[in-house]
């Protein structure tokens, strides 16, 4: 990668957007999709909300919590959130200004809350994804209310409900387990483009992005571009490494991290782009007393 294209992608992610870059490798092109913190806000500050929050921000997710009520919407109840609302949902929803890549999980504490929400949201910017808790005879009902009101079917078809994935979930924290599950599930949707594909890690770290436009020492930039087998990382997880061995990133920590450094300190200076197998057989992981078994294919780029 040249800094020019570095430092382009950085601006577009320090703003709230995604960038996109494209290249070949291996005889197939490839595009990295480099996407700031996705922003889930979540509308409802109760019981489960409270552990949703908590397992979203371990996720890394830029969590927002809404409630109206005082006694829900505060730092006690949301220590490690980003942002807390306490206001009238509606107004909330509206002054938030949802984007397509945002995630809405709706969890008030009754359905004519829900609606209310819903009314707000589905008229604007369909965001990335949307759910929304409550039993199925409920929320058919709700969605058949919007309809009679005069919004959109397929919009509203596209709303995750019930809301996470079957587990048989019963306490709060179960349920935030089962939401968060369905939101990682979401992120990690796998993209193919015409002949072109979508790396499936695509988060944006700003410092591995600004450590590779530090113009105090040369930098490699290493990107997994396929896995097979068990491995600590996916396509598109990626690692930025200057000569000395300092990194930015990971590939999964490790034997195998640690042998792409080095092959990575071998490249730089070298101005060329170099496709490595970091290979974790079930013989070597044993003996290393590893958990991974597989292949990592990695593009190592001597940064220009």
């Amino acid at each position: 990668m040249k800094k020019q294209e570095i430092s382009e992608i950085l601006n577009a992610v320090s703003h709230g957007k995604i960038a996109y870059a494209e290249f070949e490798a291996d005889g197939k092109r490839f595009i990295r999709k480099f996407a700031p913190k996705e922003r889930l806000i979540v509308l409802g500050g109760g019981h489960v909300s409270q552990p949703i929050c908590h397992i979203a921000g371990l996720l890394g997710f830029a969590v927002t919590v809404v409630d109206d009520r005082p006694l829900f919407a505060n730092s006690r109840n949301f220590p490690d959130v980003e942002k807390i609302v306490c206001d009238g949902f509606r107004k909330a929803i509206a002054e938030l200004e949802i984007t397509e890549n945002d995630y809405i999980v709706v969890v008030t504490r009754g359905h004519r809350w829900d609606a209310e929400c819903l009314r707000e949201i589905l008229p604007g910017t369909f965001p990335s994804y949307l759910g929304m808790m409550g039993s199925r005879r409920r929320v058919r009902e709700l969605f058949e209310l919007l309809k009679g009101e005069g919004y959109d079917a397929e919009r509203i078809a596209k709303i995750h409900s019930p809301i996470g994935l079957e587990i048989k979930a019963l306490t709060p924290a179960e349920i935030a387990v089962s939401v968060c599950a369905e939101l990682v599930l979401h992120r990690r949707t796998h993209l193919q483009i015409e002949d072109r594909e979508i790396l499936e890690q695509s988060e944006a770290d700003p410092a591995v992005l600004e450590f590779l436009l530090d113009e105090s020492a040369p930098k490699a930039f290493v990107t997994v571009l396929s896995t097979r087998g068990s491995t600590p990382a996916k396509s598109g997880a990626v690692m930025a490494v200057d000569k000395t061995g300092a990194i930015r990133g990971t590939v999964g920590g490790g034997c195998s991290e640690a042998e792409l450094i080095t092959k990575a300190r071998q490249n730089i200076g070298s101005g060329e782009r170099k496709i490595v197998n970091v290979e974790l057989t079930s013989d070597i992981a044993e003996e290393e007393g590893m958990v991974c078994g597989g292949i990592m294919r990695a593009l190592i780029e001597d940064v220009e």
